[in-house]
């Protein structure tokens, strides 16, 4: 039997060649990558339909949106001045933003606005070829409808999430809403820089005009802002704000909404902001110090947010003047400055209140808000130098001196403590009068007069004193306190000058009236509750003292007001503060000038030559043409001719006031004048009378011996060069 042979028998089948085995690897990984992205896909799916849309907001938040309710501020004539809010926003209707405007925003941020259904892939594809041909962000997908999503319902992070969110919603605002009503949003959303959102605020904000009132190249300016503020700030950056202004333009063109020659002329056209005086808000520091007490008393929520109504004390009118007429003195003064350092300034501060009330109805910080916002009126402390010295003299009033008291104006030295060292005042002109009025003694501004007297009231009673005219800050506890180097705050001692102007009343200086809620409900009102600071008769005779401070005295330059006027002037250290503090009847102002790290502010530039023109220049404008109104007289006062020459031959007569019943014979007379009763508290000791009498015959006040008074704080003492009496 034959068998037949298998051809296939015994023979190995070769393995799979390599490309095979390659071929088969690839397709399981595009197999598994297939199955990842479906599931991804799925889960995608899944979250977006399900998840996603309840971690949305509501659109329908468009309907009821309404902007923050600032708090708004009203002047004392009860019109707005300003509204204190987080954002900067005014609404304005679709129908009242012009055309151009509409288009020059369409065709810089989202040319296929009236096309796409919320998100434009076309136009996304276009920004990521732009930006790919010009190697760096040129331009960007979102659309007007993406961009509004943003800025009311997201937060600003670049996240995938966040996009896929901006993309839900703006494809739900595109079906909920009309694309005019979509861009009519987002054109009063939008922020345009400077504190401005929306086309109103910002159109008023850069041209000082509503927005219906503005020109092609202003709207082609506001149209470049949206993408970056900050940027092209036409104000910080006016040249980067024209090459984005030229860029808007040339958008203008392609979307046919501007026709190429009228593009060229406007792009060499200048911006045509609001002039830099125009920007300046007057009245800064005076709604910054409006805003803190009302912080302090309501919270920030509330002021920013809660639709309050303040109705403040500010008379625009007044606060307009005080500012110009501060800049112009700091600039003379400058102007004259040999001693002037680069970047630094003098600064100074102003402020004006109405005696009846404590209302303050101007208040100036510093030369300019924009460049320091340090308010220098209630936040800066300097030494008020003789300005201070009224408080010495009501003091010696009420220890039975009057004005026609003498004081000898000789040489004197002090104890500093038990190192051995003296301190000697000395006057200004560096003379001495001998014995000397207190008439005199505060015209002339005469230093060691005042420290004698202090010496003799004792530093109590002036302290006392000081703190019944509202004076709050630290006092030195030693002879320099007479002539004024403590330091003080501009506000708090133009408050007290005010209490001399309302016949001895202090109130507390206020810069609000009353304030309601947003309902119009009352929730403070400012009710005047005087405290007697001095008696009506004292307030008179001091007044009448100061008023010939103008006359006779430091202040003279105030005569040319031509009306009664009381004053003091004030000069320290080295001239480095000037003051001058005066009053009419119905007005009561401060000045303050020096810089604000204390140096001197140049030779001989004293409270006389640098604070009185600002006060004059000032109060001259306020007081313009008005009725001129004296100073009412008590019943308890009289006037009384006295000779200011110790002589008493009537050389130099002046009439002096006096609490009735104080006053010397009329000049010629010699009876006594009445002396500050012995063993009254800072008065003269009792016991023997001390030698010598006064061309009245009256004992001069005793001083204390040498060695019973001693400066306890030796860095507060001035040195004998440097106090001025001007």
């Amino acid at each position: 039997m034959t068998s037949e042979k298998n051809p296939v028998a015994g023979r190995r089948f070769a393995p799979p060649s390599g490309r095979r085995r390659w071929l088969r690897i690839v397709l399981m990984v595009v197999g598994l990558g297939t199955l990842i992205l479906a599931s991804a896909a799925g889960v995608a799916a899944l979250w977006a339909f399900t998840i996603l849309p309840r971690s949305l907001p509501s659109v329908t938040a468009l309907e009821t949106f309404q902007p923050l309710q600032g708090t708004k501020v009203y002047d004392d004539n009860d019109e707005l001045l300003t509204e204190l809010h987080v954002e900067r926003r005014i609404f304005v209707p679709l129908a009242h933003i012009p055309q151009t405007l509409r288009d020059a925003v369409i065709a810089t941020e989202d040319r296929r606005f009236y096309s796409h259904f919320g998100v434009d892939p076309i136009g996304v594809a276009r920004a990521v070829y732009q930006n790919y041909r010009r190697g760096r962000i040129v331009e960007g997908g979102s659309t007007i409808t993406q961009q509004l999503t943003k800025v009311l319902f997201l937060t600003p992070d670049k996240s995938l999430e966040r996009k896929m969110k901006e993309a839900a919603l703006a494809l739900e605002l595109e079906r909920r809403y009309s694309k005019d009503r979509i861009l009519e949003m987002y054109l009063n959303q939008v922020y345009f820089g400077n504190g401005a959102y929306g086309v109103e605020a910002a159109s008023r904000t850069y041209f000082g005009k509503s927005v219906n009132e503005i020109s092609v190249k202003d709207a082609a300016l506001l149209a470049g802002l949206p993408r970056a503020p900050s940027t092209y700030s036409p104000f910080d950056h006016p040249e980067a704000a024209k090459r984005r202004r030229e860029v808007v333009l040339r958008r203008l063109v392609e979307y046919g909404a501007l026709k190429d020659p009228d593009a060229k002329k406007l792009v060499r056209t200048d911006l045509g902001l609001i002039p830099p005086e125009r920007r300046r808000t007057t009245g800064q520091y005076f709604l910054e110090f409006v805003q803190q007490t009302l912080e302090t008393k309501y919270g920030a929520d509330m002021v920013f947010k809660g639709g309050l109504n303040v109705y403040t004390t500010l008379n625009p009118t007044m606060q307009l003047v005080a500012e110009q007429s501060l800049r112009d003195g700091l600039k003379a003064l400058e102007g004259r400055s040999k001693a002037a350092r680069p970047g630094e300034h003098p600064e100074g501060a102003i402020v004006t209140i109405e005696p009846q009330t404590g209302y303050v109805r101007a208040m100036v910080g510093g030369y300019d808000f924009f460049r320091s916002e340090f308010n220098r009126a209630v936040q800066a402390r300097r030494q008020p130098g003789s300005a201070f010295k009224p408080f010495v003299y009501v003091a010696a009033l009420e220890s039975g001196f009057t004005p026609a008291s003498r004081v000898e104006d000789a040489p004197v030295s002090y104890a500093i403590g038990s190192s051995g060292q003296t301190w000697k005042p000395e006057n200004y002109d560096r003379k001495f009068r001998g014995p000397t009025t207190l008439q005199q003694a505060i015209e002339e501004s005469v230093n060691v007069v005042t420290v004698k007297l202090q010496e003799q009231i004792g530093l109590s009673r002036t302290v006392r004193v000081a703190r019944r005219f509202g004076i709050t800050s630290p006092l030195d506890v030693n002879l320099s306190l007479a002539l004024g180097t403590s330091d003080l705050t501009l506000l708090e001692l133009t408050s007290a000058y005010a209490a001399l102007a309302n016949q001895g009343a202090w109130l507390p200086p206020t810069t609000i009236r009353y304030v309601t809620d947003a309902q119009g409900k009352l929730l403070e009102e400012h009710v005047a509750e005087p405290k007697e600071a001095v008696p009506p008769e004292t307030a008179y005779v001091i007044t009448h003292m100061l008023r010939g401070v103008v006359e006779r005295g430091t202040g003279q330059a105030a005569k040319v007001l031509s009306r009664p006027i009381a004053a003091k002037t004030g000069t320290t250290n080295d001239y480095s503060n000037a003051w001058f503090v005066g009053y009419t009847p119905r007005v009561t102002t401060g000045v303050w000038v020096g810089y604000d790290r204390p140096r001197s502010l140049g030779k001989d530039e004293t409270g006389s030559r640098v604070a009185v023109p600002i006060w004059v220049s000032y109060m001259g404008k306020v007081l313009g043409d008005s009725p001129r109104e004296d100073f009412p007289v008590p019943d308890k006062v009289v006037l009384v001719p006295v000779d200011l020459d110790p002589s008493n031959e009537c050389v130099r007569v002046v009439t002096m006031a006096f609490v009735r019943g104080t006053e010397p014979p009329a000049c010629g007379r010699r009876p006594a004048i009445p002396a500050p009763v012995p063993g009254t508290p800072g008065g003269p000791q009792a016991g023997p009378p001390p030698t010598g009498t006064t061309p009245f015959g009256a004992a001069p006040p005793a001083l204390l011996p040498r060695e019973a008074f001693s400066l306890s704080r030796p860095a507060t003492v001035p040195r004998p060069s440097d106090i001025q009496g001007q």
